[in-house]
């Protein structure tokens, strides 16, 4: 993907859309994104920003390698690879170090045409069968025709103190995020859910409750996955009716490891042009529990009350160490 040096992406104002807090990157093509028309074995990765992935900062600058360590998301990047080792590393060995993971998997709601970033378009010219199609979108924002399509989803959710400071960190390097300011200030608003695509809790909770009514939802917990991935591999396995070998398991659960994967120009994001590396690397930590280097005593007390209040009556059980 190639960008003119001279051209900048200017950081976008945070907009109330339909009651969620979203910027125009991902609404000014919103009339072409509810009309996509999903197909019956289109697979959809699910996941709040940062539930495993991060983004950077001001002016797009030349991307390089990183040095740091492992993805900070929501495991969105860790689940597109892992579903598409599982569908294509046999038979299309060669994507994995041809194409990187952006357009393997687009990003279904992105729209930055300035820089070759149109979601709709490129799902919409994927070769393969089935597409794999990423959103961030809140379970409501979510396209008609993949409900009617009856399409697979897969979910992944992160505890919500390890998200906040994976998302600060994207939101520090990516461009076409709102700017992050301080941590103290961004803490505040990932509590009152202004952030972009919202609140955390509604999102978690909103495709979680969708799941009691929609079988053909996958839900997934970041923390699982780092605790053993392999097991959450066979899991996602048996959703999606798949069989492959214990020799093709072992070396996909190779290949999706954080170092492996931080290292990998086509998982790690350095080749789009919205990401400020010297910032902050895609791939961060991926590590459960980093939120301790972030939370003041104060604030960890703070949130703590929160979460109880907002997710007293929710099912939803979350680890935010193991």
């Amino acid at each position: 993907m190639s960008l003119d040096p001279d051209k900048t992406i200017l950081r976008p104002e945070l907009l109330d859309f339909h009651g969620v807090s979203m910027t125009h990157y991902f609404t000014d093509n919103w009339e072409a994104v509810q009309n996509f028309q999903a197909r019956p074995d289109d697979i959809l990765i699910a996941t709040y920003p940062k539930a495993g992935e991060s983004r950077n900062e001001t002016v797009v600058t030349r991307l390089k390698r990183w040095d740091h360590q492992a993805p900070s998301s929501s495991g969105t990047t860790w689940v597109s690879c892992i579903l598409d080792l599982l569908y294509f590393g046999q038979t299309s060995p060669e994507r994995q170090t041809s194409i990187p993971i952006h357009e393997r998997v687009p990003f279904l709601e992105i729209f930055a045409p300035s820089v070759a970033l149109v979601g709709t378009d490129q799902a919409e010219k994927l070769p393969t069968t089935p597409r794999l199609i990423k959103t961030h979108f809140p379970v409501q924002f979510v396209p008609k025709s993949f409900w009617e399509q009856n399409c697979r989803m897969v979910y992944v959710a992160r505890n919500a103190k390890d998200n906040m400071v994976s998302y600060f960190h994207f939101d520090r390097m990516n461009t076409v995020q709102p700017e992050a300011g301080d941590w103290k200030d961004y803490f505040q608003r990932f509590i009152k859910g202004k952030l972009v695509f919202g609140s955390w809790y509604d999102h978690v909770s909103g495709w979680w409750e969708k799941k009691q009514t929609y079988s053909n939802i996958h839900y997934m917990f970041f923390e699982d996955l780092v605790e053993d991935t392999g097991r959450e591999i066979d899991k996602l396995c048996s959703f999606l009716g798949l069989s492959p070998s214990a020799e093709v398991k072992k070396q996909i659960t190779g290949e999706v490891q954080f170092d492996k994967m931080k290292k990998n120009s086509m998982a790690n994001y350095s080749t789009v042009p919205v990401m400020d590396f010297k910032i902050s690397p895609f791939m961060r930590k991926g590590k459960v529990g980093d939120w301790k280097n972030h939370f003041t005593v104060a604030q960890n007390e703070e949130f703590d009350e929160d979460y109880r209040k907002k997710m007293k009556d929710s099912t939803l059980q979350f680890r935010s160490e193991i």
